[in-house]
């Protein structure tokens, strides 16, 4: 046999790889120096999706033809970059993370972590050339989905590898939280971005870092961009990204809350010295009861009582109130319609003194407690003004049928403000002729007395009666005399 005719050394070579590549769970890709591909075991086929070598290319060309390779950061890998052409360059990479479609497709199909292994006879030159593949597609498909929800999570967070203490993912609730771009934090150390320098027990925070321990829910201030702090609360969790011990950071903004609570706290010391410096009257009461809570300084001269002698008191304890049944009244409409304005009531003063006030009540809240704050304007003194003034007319105006009906409506109103609300005015004003008519209705004179009286007929009385009765919105003699003596007409 010559030279010519004996097979090729590597035939044997090959035949027992092939026989050992059968069993293994790794795939594996055989390649001569001339980039021609010899053999591929059952397992790199299927990493591939196909099932012959020669669906693999007979070259690293025909291979790089019909497959499209990606970075893990998808972005196409030129065909020089290929494994098998790193391969036949003679370079050498233990460990690269590809993913791998066909060509033509719009997404990777698999992931492949693969690493070169180069075969000599002699220790010269190489005469096979191989790459083992691991398919870690599902690994790196539950990577691709824990960082697609983490980015996607609204609540603010970042990861941290804990050999390094650098951090290795951020979120953009954190970015828009803290104000920082995501190349400002990746990759920085701990020591470069220290959000944990106003935190809590924060040897014992730094500590759990360092083991990579659970860290419990506590408030810190957080760095931001700008130079500010915002207050927070973190709490940090042990996981695994790509296969490497962390600690994933959350964060819950405080500062709102904050601000709501600095707001509501200003808001109440103002509330309070406009309350105690008012110069009416002022009572918050609580409960279904309106127990007194507080009053004012003007409630204190208003009343002579002390803030002692009422605070925990209702009013009926007091004898506060001249009319109790009006304030029931009035509670009832606050627990109906949440207040009232500008009610005419009596108060007594501690000596039993009656005070004229104008009343109104909101319902409001303090300290986070439903109350209700009552104002009581003092009228005594205008009130007692009228009534002096009423008076001085009664005494000089002997005779008052010259005056008009609003006149009189009005002095009516003076003498009594707390009339009950069903007396109504008349809708126009009665004449001379009228009022003398009512006048005599009063005294208790009949048609008959009052057609002697005026020198009228009876017809002509009964007439002016019908006239009064239908303008003052009665329909018999003893209401049309209730009417006039509230409004001052014929006492």
């Amino acid at each position: 046999m010559t030279k010519s005719q004996h097979p090729p050394l590597h035939a044997p070579t090959l035949h027992h790889l092939e026989q050992l590549m059968t069993g293994l769970l790794e795939g594996v890709i055989l390649m001569d120096p001339t980039g021609v591909i010899l053999s591929a075991n059952p397992a790199a086929l299927k990493m591939h999706g196909i099932s012959s070598v020669k669906d693999l290319g007979e070259t690293a060309d025909e291979y790089a033809a019909r497959f499209d390779l990606r970075y893990r950061n998808h972005k196409k890998i030129p065909r020089r970059e290929y494994p098998l052409m790193r391969l036949l360059a003679g370079e050498s990479f233990p460990d690269l993370i590809v993913e791998v479609g066909p060509a033509g497709a719009d997404e990777p199909r698999w992931v492949h972590q693969v690493r070169d292994i180069v075969m000599d006879e002699d220790g010269g030159e190489p005469d096979c050339l191989g790459l083992v593949i691991n398919d870690v597609s599902e690994r790196f498909d539950a990577e691709d989905r824990f960082e697609a929800m983490f980015h996607a999570n609204p609540a603010p967070a970042l990861i941290i590898r804990i050999a390094d203490q650098r951090y290795v993912l951020v979120n953009q609730g954190f970015l828009d939280l803290s104000g920082y771009s995501r190349d400002q934090i990746i990759g920085k150390t701990l020591f470069e971005f220290d959000f944990l320098t106003e935190v809590q027990r924060k040897p014992f925070v730094r500590d759990c870092v360092a083991a990579g321990k659970t860290v419990p829910q506590l408030e810190a201030e957080l760095p931001l961009a700008s130079g500010d702090k915002t207050l927070v609360v973190l709490a940090g969790q042990p996981i695994e990204v790509a296969n490497e011990d962390c600690l994933l950071f959350t964060f819950a903004d405080l500062e709102p809350r904050r601000q709501a609570e600095r707001a509501l706290q200003a808001s109440e010391r103002h509330f309070a010295s406009v309350f105690e410096m008012a110069p009416i009257a002022m009572v918050v009461t609580q409960g279904d009861d309106n127990r007194i809570a507080q009053v004012n300084a003007a409630f204190k001269t208003l009343t002579g009582y002390t803030e002692k002698a009422v605070v925990g008191m209702v009013a009926d304890d007091l004898q506060l109130w001249n009319d109790a049944v009006q304030r029931e009244g009035l509670e009832t409409e606050i627990r109906e319609r949440g207040g009232f304005r500008g009610h005419d009531v009596r108060l007594l003063h501690k000596n039993g003194e009656g005070l004229d006030c104008l009343v109104s009540a909101e319902r409001i809240s303090v300290d986070g407690e439903p109350c209700v704050l009552w104002l009581y304007q003092d009228i005594s003194a205008r009130r007692r003004g009228e009534l002096d003034l009423v008076e001085a007319i009664d005494a000089v105006m002997k005779d008052a049928n010259w005056l008009s009906r609003s006149i009189m409506d009005k002095l009516a109103t003076l003498r009594n403000p707390r009339a009950l609300p069903g007396t109504s005015a008349p809708s126009t004003d009665l004449s001379k002729r009228e009022r003398e008519v009512l006048e005599l209705i009063c005294q208790d004179l009949d048609d008959a007395a009052i057609a002697e009286r005026l020198g009228l007929s009876r017809n002509t009385v009964r007439n002016h009666v019908a006239r009064l009765y239908a303008k003052i919105g009665v329909n018999r003699r003893s209401a049309a005399v209730v009417w006039a003596h509230e409004r001052g007409v014929g006492a």
